[in-house]
């Protein structure tokens, strides 16, 4: 039995990072990635540094139509029938889900989804009764033509700054695990970045960037990266480390 049967099969609607805050994963008219054989299924996930909810212009991309362990994932320009840029939500749920399936470490299920069914108390301030959010999480598999292929977004490696973003197999561990930051979102005012299952680093955590001053149609592409997002304990982030999702329906 798969983790996702397993876990998430009663697993919420699909929340993903906004410019703005947190917005719900929404059917869009206008031009999106999905191939005419991934249709609705299928996700746009970009950044807010290019584009908007309503028109995203640049979205993820496996580079060269990948579909073998390690292929780069990129941004490239909004397309109708580029495979690949299908990908869909292979497991959604809580972090707390995740835990029990194994996927992610306690450490980290303590700080992004501590729950008193797993942990016992999740009091983070004994003194306001603070209890911890139980954050969602995701992974993102690669799925060109409707067709799955297992793999999924991740790291090779756990998540440090500067390591690249590739396909990797789903389901393993957490570096395929992008975990939708509430807290880190709540002290910033500015949404919720995504950060990466396996790291450990909750003062600056390694959230998915876009490479500073690049732009998606240089040559070679940038490739996606994790990178500590600086600054969240004194409220600052950057934008190209804000990302968000929509529904792929074809218009």
């Amino acid at each position: 039995m798969s983790v996702k049967s397993k876990v998430f099969a009663a697993a919420a609607t699909l929340t993903l990072v906004g410019g703005a805050g947190v917005a719900a994963l929404a059917t869009a008219g206008a031009a999106n990635a999905a191939s005419p054989s991934c249709g609705g299924g299928c996700i746009d996930i970009f950044s807010h540094q290019f584009g908007t909810f309503q028109d995203p212009q640049f979205v993820m991309d496996a580079y060269k139509q990948g579909d073998v362990t390690g292929t780069p994932v990129i941004l490239f320009r909004t397309s109708n029938s580029d495979p690949a840029e299908d990908f869909t939500v292979d497991n959604e749920g809580l972090v707390s889900e995740f835990y029990a399936a194994n996927l992610v470490s306690s450490a980290v299920a303590l700080h992004y989804g501590c729950t008193t069914a797993v942990f016992g108390s999740c009091i983070l301030n004994p003194t306001t009764g603070a209890v911890s959010p139980d954050d969602y999480a995701y992974e993102f598999m690669y799925t060109p033509y409707g067709v799955q292929t297992g793999l999924c977004v991740g790291v090779a490696a756990t998540a440090t700054a500067g390591e690249k973003v590739t396909l990797q197999p789903c389901g393993v561990s957490g570096k395929t695990v992008w975990i939708s930051d509430s807290k880190s979102g709540q002290l910033t005012k500015r949404g919720e970045p995504l950060i990466n299952g396996s790291d450990n680093n909750f003062s600056d955590p390694y959230g998915l960037a876009y490479p500073a001053s690049s732009y998606p149609t240089d040559v070679p592409r940038p490739q996606l990266y994790t990178t500590n997002i600086l600054g969240f304990s004194n409220g600052a982030v950057n934008s190209n480390e804000l990302w968000s999702a929509r529904k792929g329906v074809l218009p």
